[in-house]
């Protein structure tokens, strides 16, 4: 049997990803990835070193590692992902920042999260404001299931889940903030058949010829669910900057911005809703 660090050498050469490597060994041996550098010269088990295998196998024909683990890290936590949920990505963390940039630290507040997947967003900022009570929503029940797990394995009370098509269920509910991180890529876009995003739900990717028919909605209706002076953001792609923008402004948003990740890409966007509303805010 290889020791563990052979293991290791092994799987990186066929995967040519020395993190994907030590993800998926640790995962196959229920050890964090420090024990893995304690113990370079352990042998693996038979059972082991069979079970590491199969899970190398498993992301060298594509599939995510997230996937594979059903786990990933966001934020402070370590999430349930499922291939119901999209897969929380570190440049989503930016809509996390600025949404609790615009969140008082010591006042109620109420905040909608459209399209939850894993609840990722939503739990952020659910923990990081205690006194602000989150409401997120979904299309898909298997997403919705997944979003609930992650907030009772973390104990996160302030956030309720609910079903239905963006602002659908929402009735005449209005909120200080709403974010969302909304399919966007081109139908088109031959990214979609590459990598990762093979696997995704192609419902909380792709969105219309130009990606945007989710966010036109979402800029669309979002004026009847803020109270004044309430704030919508929202992640989209690194080349839709200008066009969200334009559609932010000819809604009615004032203050209109857009904000670049760490590879200086237009990332978030959103506007502050300067019309006032006849708002239930219960």
């Amino acid at each position: 049997m290889p020791k563990v660090r052979e293991a290791l050498s092994a799987a990186i050469q066929r995967l040519g990803d020395c993190v994907d490597a030590e993800i998926l060994l640790a995962y196959a041996l229920s050890k964090p990835r420090s024990w893995l550098i304690a113990h370079a010269d352990d042998m693996l088990s038979a059972e082991h070193a069979v079970a590491y295998t199969v899970l190398v196998e498993q992301r060298e024909a594509g599939e995510p590692v997230a996937y594979i683990t059903g786990r990933r890290g966001f934020w402070t936590f370590d999430l349930e992902v499922t291939p119901a949920t999209l897969i929380p990505r570190p440049e989503t963390e930016l809509l996390v920042e600025l949404a609790l940039d615009r969140l008082p630290h010591d006042a109620d507040a109420k905040v909608l999260d459209l399209g939850t997947g894993t609840g990722a967003v939503a739990l952020a900022l659910a923990r990081e404001r205690p006194r602000t009570q989150v409401m997120a929503t979904d299309t898909s029940t298997e997403a919705l299931a997944v979003a609930q797990r992650n907030a009772e394995r973390h104990g996160i009370k302030n956030v309720s889940f609910v079903h239905g098509d963006w602002f659908t269920p929402l009735g005449e509910r209005c909120f200080d903030l709403i974010v969302s991180n909304p399919p966007y890529i081109e139908s088109h876009d031959p990214h979609l058949n590459q990598g990762d995003l093979r696997f995704e739900p192609m419902s909380a990717l792709a969105s219309g010829q130009d990606g945007l028919n989710d966010i036109r909605r979402i800029i669309r209706d979002a004026g009847r669910h803020l109270v004044q002076q309430g704030w919508l953001l929202f992640e989209h792609g690194w080349n839709q900057g200008d066009a969200v923008r334009m559609l932010l402004s000819n809604a009615s948003f004032a203050n209109v911005l857009t904000m670049r990740d760490l590879e200086e890409r237009d990332r978030v966007s959103g506007g502050c809703w300067s019309v006032s509303n006849d708002c239930d805010l219960r």
